[in-house]
């Protein structure tokens, strides 16, 4: 009896079946070398259908594209640069159910691919499957061929081919045609005989063999274009450059088999190249010469430069010793012939003319005490007692006295700055170097004329401060400007010179604006000369601005008489010098004091040690034997922090003096000295009757 009910599977058979097919389905797609993948659309944040993700792929994916582990991620986690270029080819596949092919280059994986794009299924699926197919092979070659081409066509437009090869590299058998066998200097008959890359080898130049060896060694090795310049001997026995361009094509197994090409004439070119080559080299050798003339020439203008500086540096030398040797030997002259007069004078019994030969050498001392300031003004060496000072106060303390020491042929003026800072600096040789100015400007308008006396605050930046010599910030000026014949350049170059004048002989010394120039130099300033021919003059002293209280103190310029002692004071005077410590302690004891001497630091250490009622230290401030006066105060200071100290000194030992920031308690005498300065010194600091 036959049963015609259908034959319904199991459920159990029906998903043992479906499993099966999975399982063929997979083989299938691992069998095939291609990518393959399918995407299913899904909708995202951006809109429907605005990503997909990767429901299948098989092994070759991963290889064709580099994309590793792409089932069951999105579009937009795996490419969110580009995911739109996507969407947008993939979403026209899914719209229209055409399939799409097109190639694309996979960076990561380093090839070129051919992607194919087919529907699955109807349009609500929602998926497309996807192929990938390398293509790298073809896609370089057809790349290489393109600029092989490109440098053929090249080659042939500009009518260099003069031959062309086909070389058989497994039967190792060249095929060429006239042009090369001429160029190799063959016999064309030879060259339709086929050659043999030995054949080919034997003729070119000795020297360029070993380098073509190597060259068509790496062109077989990695396939694809070669270009080498090498020369070759042709039937009239010469060698000639030419340049062969081909490539090598690989068989299935990646080895050659084919190497076609061109030969191009690189003749004219390499002779062009070589006289290129031989003009850099002249041009090389050129600039060699050239730089060593230029070095020997900047040699000689350095030996020059050097000679002339060496002539004007003997000539200021000359110039400032001869202004020395006048100066002093006149004031000598004086002194010797006062001493000796008086000498005769003491022996002829005439007492009463002593007094005047004495004033006579008291007054070529001082005299030349003021040269030796002067001098160590413009070397930047003299003593200064700088202080909190205002400098209106200053000019309108001197308006008398200037307008005595100009005369009434010329008008006086100043224009003093409202808020003017105040400026760190010795009142004294400050009120010196104004007056030293006004009567330059004087004698500047032997006619009359109007003088005028400026101060002013100063804001230096950069530029400004560079031009004077100096650091920008904050600066004073003082300004002193005739109405006179002013200076040609020439002169104002010079007229901070130590000893040069335009006044005629014995009507100027030369040392006035170098004092000038030298104290504004050493109080952190500077001075400069504005003039013109027939226009007038201007001298400008720059004080850096000082930041502090104003001191109140007077000048120190006094010519009271000196003090006598109030009760017996002890006075330790210390100086290496003989006849000046002589004159010192006898002075002293003169005016009642009691006076203990010696001559260096350690022996003054040793009288302070025995006699502790010293009320007063004098000492030189340069001592021998390893211990100056400033040192010496110090160490006696630890015992004694209160004891009053005078230094007296030849020369500024500014930084010994710690640059005038002295103690309390501390002054300072510059030799020589009046007997009278030294007791009124003394008084002011132990105390004294006047």
């Amino acid at each position: 009896m036959l049963n015609n009910e259908p034959v319904t599977l199991s459920r159990a058979a029906l998903e043992e079946e479906v499993a099966l097919s999975r399982v063929r389905r997979q083989a299938l797609f691992e069998a095939i070398d291609d990518g393959f993948c399918i995407i299913e659309f899904i909708d995202g944040p951006h809109g429907p259908l605005s990503d997909y993700v990767h429901v299948e792929a098989n092994s070759g994916y991963e290889r064709h594209t580099g994309i590793r582990g792409v089932v069951g991620k999105r579009l937009r986690e795996i490419e969110p640069d580009h995911a739109d270029t996507w969407l947008q080819v993939y979403g026209e596949v899914l719209r229209t159910g055409q399939t799409v092919r097109f190639e694309q280059e996979f960076v990561a994986a380093g090839r070129y691919i051919e992607v194919s794009a087919t529907r699955v299924g109807p349009e609500e699926m929602r998926q497309v499957s996807v192929l990938f197919r390398d293509v790298t092979v073809r896609k370089k070659t057809e790349i290489a061929l393109r600029e092989n081409v490109q440098r053929v066509q090249l080659a042939m437009g500009a009518g260099a081919i003069i031959g062309t090869w086909i070389w058989d590299v497994k039967a190792d058998q060249f095929s060429v045609d006239e042009g090369f066998a001429s160029a190799f200097g063959f016999d064309p008959e030879k060259g339709r005989s086929g050659l043999s890359l030995e054949d080919v080898i034997e003729t070119v130049h000795p020297d360029d063999r070993a380098g073509l060896a190597a060259a068509i060694k790496d062109a077989l090795g990695r396939g694809g274009a070669y270009a080498h310049q090498y020369r070759t001997r042709r039937r009239d026995g010469l060698y000639y450059w030419l340049e062969a361009n081909g490539r090598v094509e690989l068989a299935a197994d990646g080895s050659p088999s084919q190497f076609p090409g061109v030969l191009i004439d690189v003749e004219g070119r390499r002779a062009v190249e070589a006289e290129r080559d031989r003009a850099i080299a002249e041009l090389r050798a050129l600039n060699e010469t050239l730089e060593q003339r230029v070095d020997e020439r900047t040699a000689a203008l350095l030996n020059a430069e050097e000679a002339l500086r060496q002539s004007q540096k003997m000539e200021a030398v000359g110039q400032l010793t001869g202004g020395l040797a006048h100066d002093f030997n006149n004031i000598l002259a004086g002194i010797g012939g006062s001493l000796e007069l008086m000498k005769i004078r003491l022996a002829q019994g005439r007492i009463g003319d002593i007094d005047r030969h004495v004033n006579g050498a008291q007054a070529a001392v001082k005299r030349a005490a003021a040269l030796t300031q002067r001098l160590l003004a413009f070397s930047r060496r003299q003593t200064l007692d700088p202080r909190p000072s205002n400098l209106n106060q200053i000019v309108s303390g001197m308006h008398d006295l200037i307008g005595r020491s100009v005369g009434p042929a010329i008008s006086v003026e100043t224009v003093a700055a409202g808020g003017l800072w105040s400026a760190f600096v010795d009142v004294g040789q400050l009120e010196n170097s104004l007056l030293n100015l006004c009567i330059n400007a004087r004698d500047a308008m032997p006619d009359g004329g109007k003088l005028t006396i400026e101060t002013a605050n100063r804001w230096m930046d950069d530029r400004a401060a560079m031009q004077r010599g100096l650091q920008a910030g904050q600066y004073l000026s003082l300004c002193v400007s005739d109405t006179g014949t002013g200076m040609s350049p020439d002169v104002v170059a010079r007229a901070f010179d130590p000893f040069f004048t335009t006044k005629p002989t014995g009507q100027g010394t030369g040392l006035g604006l170098s004092m000038v120039y030298g104290f504004a130099g050493q109080s952190g300033g500077t001075a400069r000369i504005y003039s013109e021919l027939g226009r007038g003059t201007m001298v400008c002293i720059y004080l850096p601005r000082y930041v502090g209280e104003e001191g109140t103190e007077e000048p120190v310029l006094r010519e009271d008489p000196s003090p006598t002692a109030s009760g017996l004071k002890t006075i330790l005077v210390v100086d290496d010098e003989p006849l000046v410590r002589m004159v010192a302690v006898e002075v002293l004891q003169d005016l009642g004091y009691h006076v203990l001497e010696a001559e260096d630091g350690a022996s003054a250490v040793k009288v302070m040690g025995a006699h502790p009622e010293i009320d007063l230290l004098i000492t030189d401030v340069g001592l021998p034997n390893g211990m100056n006066g400033r040192q010496l105060a110090d160490a006696v200071r630890v015992q004694r922090p209160e004891l009053p100290v005078l230094f007296i000194t030849g020369y500024a030992e500014n930084a010994v003096l710690n640059h005038g920031h002295l103690e309390r308690g501390m002054q300072v005498l510059t030799k020589p000295f009046a007997a009278e300065a030294l007791g009124r010194r003394v008084g002011e600091l132990v105390g004294g009757e006047r």
